[in-house]
């Protein structure tokens, strides 16, 4: 099949995932983590996140935090967390690169900077940083679930893709992002039966 034809498919599914689940990551770090509804079914190929507004009196009272208390993360997770929302990614890489320096073994944050790579047109620039956040925890499903999204969306490479899934599904396939990473693999195995990856769980 033409890559084209191959690309389209995987927009459909690639915006509603990676809308929701590194967001969910993101969430995690700072709030109660919910299950996003982008995530609960293939998204329209034209689907994107919806900006946030931004609340510049929180913004402009974190920076003030972070400039005070220069070792502490956390001001500056806040901060990316408020860019990426209102999808200002820039502003987002920005800060969640800074709260890395200060605290470098954070998974969550650097997932979510590896995704703001890929909303600014990153894609291998996106997937070092998510190999890195392996480094850290090889076993970080949300990471591994956005790995193959950004494969599959970004570089058209569905074995790639189907491999980074299944990981997922082995380590966790109850969980909301071993589910996601099912119906990912069902939708690409209807459409691609050559790619022989499966979606069932282990030992069945």
């Amino acid at each position: 099949m033409k890559s084209d034809a191959i690309a389209f498919g995987v927009a459909g599914i690639a915006f509603g995932l990676i809308a929701g689940w590194i967001i969910g990551a993101r969430q995690a770090t700072v709030r109660t983590p919910a299950a996003p509804a982008a995530a609960a079914a293939p998204a329209a190929a034209d689907a994107e996140p919806r900006a946030a507004l931004l609340d510049e009196t929180k913004v402009n009272a974190l920076k003030t935090v972070a400039g005070r208390e220069a070792t502490n993360p956390e001001p500056r997770v806040e901060l990316a967390n408020l860019y990426f929302d209102a999808q200002k990614f820039d502003e987002a890489i920005k800060w969640y690169e800074a709260a890395l320096k200060l605290n470098p073994n954070d998974v969550n944050v650097s997932t979510d900077l590896g995704v703001s790579y890929y909303y600014t047109n990153n894609p291998e620039k996106a997937l070092a940083q998510l190999d890195r956040s392996l480094k850290i925890d090889p076993k970080h499903a949300k990471t591994l679930l956005n790995i193959g999204i950004v494969k599959a969306f970004a570089k058209q490479d569905l074995e790639g893709a189907s491999k980074a899934w299944q990981q997922v599904i082995q380590l966790a396939p109850d969980s909301p992002e071993g589910q996601a990473a099912k119906r990912a693999l069902d939708t690409f195995k209807a459409s691609h039966p050559a790619l022989g990856g499966t979606a069932e769980k282990p030992g069945t």
